[in-house]
């Protein structure tokens, strides 16, 4: 068994490892940024080494420091968690030239599979296909036109080196392609340090459904079941569930089987995840995730198997101890992601900030992933992750209503949390039904109204700072709980709730309706769109802004002419700064 495992990442996943690690007696070492310092995953580790910098180029993506690290600490074996280095070969090979051992598979099954154009063409080969697409990075525009023009519109450009979403860019129209390239680009450069992107057809209305698979070293590859996680915004998911539900379990074995087979294929070793779209009772191959799923949890849940604990012993030479016919599912489990982000009746706007309270929820069935406590921040320069709500119950409908007590008892203040959306998805007659899809929550659930709120200070009269205090009230008997605005240093109060509706910017242009154009978040501007003088429309993208590795459309609030361009290109802006003017 390793004997000191150094945890190449931060936040909820490094907290996940190093529990893990110290379950099985392994000494654990962390690494962190300026930024995260004092950070849970620091704190629990049992020693810690200074990456330095702030972005995760300067520190979670610094490759000669981490491997100094690596060095100066002493460790046998070093898990990347996921992002980050999770998926690079160059990293995994380099680590075991050194005698390290990479917690996850041989860099040669990341090559294959990390390059989703060579992992279309592996699966291929066993007989797994996908939809519709290239074999060729896009080099040019004309290539995305003619694309669209064989295959039909929409068009899904995607990073090449990457997965979760991140650098992908729905094309619905030849208008849209030239932006969407840039943006799939800055982005996947951004999350993975790469920018080659692709292109396959897009389905409509499809289910996403993975397969979580484990590999030993010694010929073992088994199934752990499916997951769907066809709840999401901006391709990145928001609720996921295990078992996939409302498939025909034939249809869900031959996934199964798929999963083994392109694993086999590519002589993968450790966890991983093959992922597929299922629409009209056909399925197809997407991609390989060479690494542990943020999702991995509800798997956890309805199989009783600790993939982390797996991972550390087949990295270890350890033989997989129990065969597919060992694995059973055992009724269903749901995971919410908690983001740092308000709902904005649908906008969904990174909203990074001190965390003031947190206090998690606990019962039958319920578990909660996080990577930070109360006085702890989110940074802009991170995902914005915060925690995983997870629960499990005895068939679908009760893991629902479980889920949906432990949230009304989840209490996070300081930021916006994504728990409103989360909560309407839930309740909505369509995910209850199983009748939603990938574009579902973007296109067809009604958000109006749900927002959140960080539950900002303001002042009084005299200028004193005032606080939200939410306080338990006994009248008649009853008790109830009032909202209210009273001076910070009055006594403690009871945290408060989440609110299902809240003030909030609602949308890009943060102005009103006024033509005075203001950043709803902190973040970079990565691209300006406009010059003074131009002549715009309501709805118009102006600047772009990136905030916890997502790009905004900062849009016109109203029809008009920019009199004002107050940011260029590479700007940082903190929440309510000027942007643009425009003159009606």
């Amino acid at each position: 068994m390793l004997s000191n495992v150094l945890v190449a990442n931060r936040g909820e996943i490094a907290v996940r490892v190093i529990r893990a690690c110290k379950e099985l007696g392994i000494t654990t070492t962390a690494v962190y940024s300026e930024l995260d310092r004092n950070s849970l995953h620091v704190r629990l580790a049992d020693q810690a080494y200074a990456l330095g910098g702030q972005t995760a180029a300067e520190s979670y993506l610094n490759t000669e420091r981490m491997l100094e690290i690596i060095t100066e600490s002493g460790a046998d074996g070093v898990h990347p968690g996921y992002g980050f280095f999770s998926e690079n070969a160059d990293f995994a090979r380099a680590i075991t030239e050194m005698g390290v051992t990479f917690i996850g598979p041989p860099p040669e099954a990341i090559e294959v599979m990390g390059d989703k154009i060579s992992a279309r063409e592996a699966a291929e080969k066993v007989g797994v296909f996908g939809v519709p697409g290239t074999t060729e990075l896009i080099t040019d525009p004309k290539q995305v036109l003619d694309f669209g023009s064989s295959h039909g519109w929409p068009v899904a450009i995607k990073a090449a080196y990457g997965g979760g979403g991140r650098g992908m860019k729905v094309v619905q129209g030849p208008d849209e392609v030239e932006a969407a390239i840039e943006s799939a680009q800055r982005e996947a450069l951004a999350y993975f340090g790469r920018d080659e992107i692709y292109m396959e057809r897009f389905l409509s209305n499809p289910r996403h459904v993975e397969v979580q698979v484990l590999a030993d070293s010694h010929g073992t590859c088994v199934s752990l079941g499916t997951r769907d996680c066809s709840a999401q915004r901006r391709h990145q998911k928001l609720i996921e569930e295990a078992p996939a539900p409302g498939i025909p379990q034939e249809i869900l074995d031959k996934m199964s089987q798929a999963a083994i087979d392109v694993a086999v294929g590519c002589d993968y070793t450790n966890a991983g995840t093959v992922e597929f779209l299922y629409e009209d009772g056909e399925f197809y191959y997407l991609e390989m995730n060479t690494r542990l799923q943020v999702e991995h949890p509800v798997s956890e849940l309805v199989t009783g198997v600790d993939l982390v604990e797996q991972q550390l012993r087949v990295a270890s030479g350890e033989e997989l101890s129990f065969g597919q016919d060992d694995i059973e599912i055992r009724g269903h489990a749901i995971e919410i992601r908690i983001n740092a982000e308000d709902p904005a009746e649908g906008a969904f706007l990174p909203s990074p900030g001190p965390i003031t309270a947190l206090s998690a929820p606990d019962g039958f069935g319920t578990r909660f992933d996080t990577g930070y406590s109360s006085g702890d921040e989110i940074s802009q320069f991170y995902d914005n992750l915060i925690g995983k709500l997870c629960v499990w119950g005895h068939d679908r409908p009760t893991a629902i209503r479980r889920a949906l007590r432990a949230l009304d008892e989840l209490v996070i203040e300081g930021v916006a949390t994504t728990i409103p959306a989360d909560i309407a998805i839930l309740e909505a007659e369509e995910f209850q039904a199983n009748t939603h899809s990938t574009n579902w929550v973007e296109n067809g659930l009604d958000l109006t109204g749900v927002t959140s709120s960080g539950s900002p200070a303001t002042s009084g009269e005299d200028g004193e700072e005032l606080v939200e205090k939410h306080v338990p009230v006994e009248v008649n008997g009853r008790k109830y709980d009032v909202k209210m605005w009273v001076p910070e240093t009055v006594g403690s109060a009871a945290p408060s709730r989440k609110k299902r509706s809240a003030a909030s910017s609602g949308s890009g242009g943060g102005g009103g309706g006024n033509g005075v154009i203001e950043a709803p978040m902190q973040g970079t501007i990565v691209g300006v769109k406009v010059a003074v003088g131009d002549t715009v429309s309501a709805g118009d993208d102006l600047v772009v802004l990136e905030a916890m590795k997502m790009e905004n459309a900062i849009t016109a609030d109203i029809d008009g002419t920019i009199a004002e361009v107050a940011v260029e290109e590479g700007a940082s802006v903190g929440s309510g700064d000027l942007l643009v003017k425009i003159d009606a």
